[in-house]
């Protein structure tokens, strides 16, 4: 194989080759894309411009995510079952951004391309396990899964000055030795096969060129598998088609000369940033009011609208610069806006191509479903905004609540939280509706919030700071959860640092992640190991009961980290047990005959944890108890009484909030320390923006 010239270059010497280019890397997506539409493919690849997908398409996502799941558990010699894969395609399409979907006329909300995608998406699995023989009957041995390869190619013996990025769905080795590259592909319709000798191949040749670059293998075939989601006329039950390009000398030469000529059209086009993208009006794929309003953009916006990334930022910043010159110079700026509003209205509830306000997107979305309302006041907090909607007498509460993908939709947010309870704010209920908002900086840890015992736990929307009281006998204890990156470390290392300001308070911390270890003082205490977690613990206990009976008090402040994580990997079971020598008898020589029995079980270290949030409040115990991992089996409802000050960061699924808070919310929130607290000091869950303290 002859060496690739652009490949033997140094990382400093391949910058040099590509700085100049609109883009960093092709791929066969991104080639049929300008082949089909120019201004689409400027608009997606250079601008970086986000696009929305219908729900067959999330559906086809989500259906290759299960494929994914699947074939990596079959590579590791399991069988996964049609349950688990329809979850693993449902936890997909509920994962996705709500701003991602495109609303149409058959799905004019976002809860309705959800069910929709759901509903597809069953249909591709289903027929995927009726007809699974035509996967396996062949697979000796699989291969790679979603295989993730760039490599620079050599395309019809031209070397190709810019990387090839791909993924490979599957790669089989079949029974008989041949090396099989196998594409999913979802479609209302299979297509016809003299269409896909003609297009397919183009397709086929990249596959080909990338893996047997990347790996040296050889590949003989390559499979496009259609799985088709609509129920066939005849009523019959194949639904999955395969169609095999076989890579043969005079294959590959056919199809690199037919995938060369738009590739080196499209090479040329990102080498020059004067290049004119052309819009194709008969592209079905691209919305048209979408290209047209990306075309306004470049006419009139600056550089960071979009999102491009900062090493071609001063590239593509010239080429917009030069757009925007030449365009002012012909068409006044009033004009294009007016050519924007009104492209913008064939955007089905696609609010933020518009001028108008959050405040105004949220009355429109609401008033597009019957439900008058006005957002009487906006509470701007640091991480977050609070919204207090104003109904129309008779608008029923629950409506405004099933319309919350609307609204995260309509002002493009990922989510939105809209409290359970309704808001009293000067003499008026209202609901609320919290959105998240662009962060100015980090709230920063302020010695002078501190109010004797009242801890400063962050900030509210109102700008009031909330506090954990330690002489509340009703707020004794605090559970805290949220997921990576949510900011709960950073919270409870706040938390630890107001504590620390008041000498009279001991500190305990179970530090089985070993976070807290910077801590360790003569009045600051830090255990990691599960061995002296359980020994300390049962100590606290003791400790507990001299001063109950001594009625003594003084402070323990016990942080307790990863508590779950820990339940699981203490003594359980028969490893409590306490075995002492009973005697059973004597030998025939007098010896006593000794036997070692069970006499006794120790407590598990979540039942001395119990004990110790039960019963000791009155003697000065107050605990943090954390977890990354909400597991209702752990925190059940005898553990949130025991400790009724909850907090709750950002988590990945609706579910965890339900099981730390008693309802959901914490879904939506953006991490870093944007909170929500349940607290008998407040008369609803408080959202919050927790301190950073460096």
């Amino acid at each position: 194989m002859t060496t690739h010239k652009y490949a033997q270059l140094t990382p400093e010497e391949r910058q040099e080759v590509t700085k100049n280019f609109l883009i960093d890397s092709w791929s066969y997506s991104k080639v049929e894309a300008f082949a089909r539409n120019e201004k689409g493919f400027e608009m997606t690849y250079i601008y970086r411009e986000k696009m929305r997908f219908s729900s067959t398409t999330v559906a086809g996502m989500a259906y290759h995510e299960a494929l994914r799941h699947f074939f990596t558990r079959y590579q590791q010699g399991e069988m996964v079952d049609i349950v688990a894969l329809e979850a693993v395609a449902f936890e997909y399409i509920d994962e996705l951004h709500f701003n991602t979907w495109k609303v149409q006329k058959t799905t004019p909300t976002v809860e309705d391309c959800q069910q929709k995608a759901i509903k597809t998406s069953t249909a591709l699995i289903r027929n995927f396990y009726a007809e699974i023989s035509l996967y396996l009957e062949e697979v000796a041995e699989v291969l790679s899964v979603e295989y993730k390869l760039t490599e620079f190619l050599t395309i019809n013996g031209v070397d190709v000055p810019l990387p090839c990025s791909m993924v490979v769905d599957l790669v089989i080795r079949a029974h008989d030795g041949r090396i099989i590259i196998i594409d999913h592909k979802s479609k209302s319709a299979h297509s016809e096969e003299q269409e896909l000798r003609l297009s397919i191949g183009k397709q086929a040749i990249t596959y080909v060129n990338g893996y047997e670059t990347n790996t040296g293998s050889k590949v003989d075939e390559v499979w496009f598998i259609e799985n088709k989601y609509s129920e066939n006329r005849d009523k019959s039950k194949k639904q999955l088609n395969l169609f095999a390009v076989k890579i043969d000398k005079d294959t590959r030469r056919l199809y690199e000369a037919l995938l060369y000529e738009p590739l080196r059209r499209m090479i040329q086009a990102v080498s020059d940033p004067d290049y004119v993208y052309l819009i194709n009006e008969a592209d079905n794929y691209i919305d048209k009011a979408e290209i047209h309003n990306f075309w306004c953009k470049t006419q009139i916006a600056e550089i960071e609208e979009f999102n491009v990334p900062a090493h071609k930022k001063e590239l593509i910043s010239k080429r917009l610069k030069k757009i925007r010159d030449a365009s002012i110079a012909t068409v006044t700026p009033q004009v294009i806006r007016n050519f924007k509003r009104n492209a913008s209205e064939f955007i089905q509830y696609d609010l933020s191509n518009t001028d108008m306000t959050t405040q105004e997107k949220i009355e429109h979305v609401l008033r597009t479903f019957g439900i008058v309302s006005k957002v009487a006041h906006t509470l701007e907090g640091h991480s977050s905004a609070t919204h207090l909607i104003d109904l129309s007498a008779g608008t029923s509460i629950k409506s405004v609540h099933a319309r919350r993908l609307d609204i995260a939709n309509a002002i493009d947010v990922r989510n939105v939280r809209i409290m359970n309870d309704l808001m009293v704010y000067q003499g008026r209920s209202y609901v609320a509706i919290e959105s998240e908002k662009p962060r100015t900086g980090m709230l920063m840890w302020d010695a002078s919030k501190q109010n004797g015992m009242r801890i400063p736990i962050g900030v509210n929307n109102f700008g009031d700071t909330l506090y954990w009281n330690f002489e509340n006998q009703s707020t004794p204890h605090m559970l805290v959860g949220g997921g990576t990156g949510s900011g709960k470390s950073v919270f409870i290392k706040s938390t630890l640092e107001f504590v620390l300001t008041n000498k009279d308070v001991n500190v305990v911390i179970f530090d089985p992640k070993h976070e807290f270890k910077q801590y360790a003082s003569p009045t600051v205490s830090v255990y990691n190991d599960i061995e002296d977690i359980e020994v300390i613990a049962e100590m606290m206990v003791d400790e507990m009961n001299d001063r109950v009976k001594s009625n003594s008090h003084k402070w323990t402040f016990v942080i307790f980290d990863e508590f779950t994580d820990a339940y699981m990997n203490a003594r359980s079971g028969k490893q409590l047990d306490v075995h002492e020598m009973v005697l059973e008898g004597v030998f025939k020589n007098g010896l006593p005959k000794m036997k070692r029995k069970v006499a006794g079980k120790k407590n598990s270290l979540q039942e001395n944890m119990q004990m110790l949030l039960q019963k000791g409040r009155s003697s000065g115990f107050r605990i943090m108890m954390s977890t990354q991992r909400a597991d209702a089996k752990v925190i059940d409802g005898n553990a949130k009484v025991n400790m009724p000050v909850q907090v709750c960061f950002l988590v990945n699924r609706s579910v965890d909030s339900r099981v730390i808070l008693d309802e959901i919310g914490a879904e939506a929130l953006t991490g870093h320390g944007d909170g929500l607290l349940r607290s008998p000091e407040y008369p609803s869950i408080e959202r919050f923006q927790a301190f950073f303290k460096e």
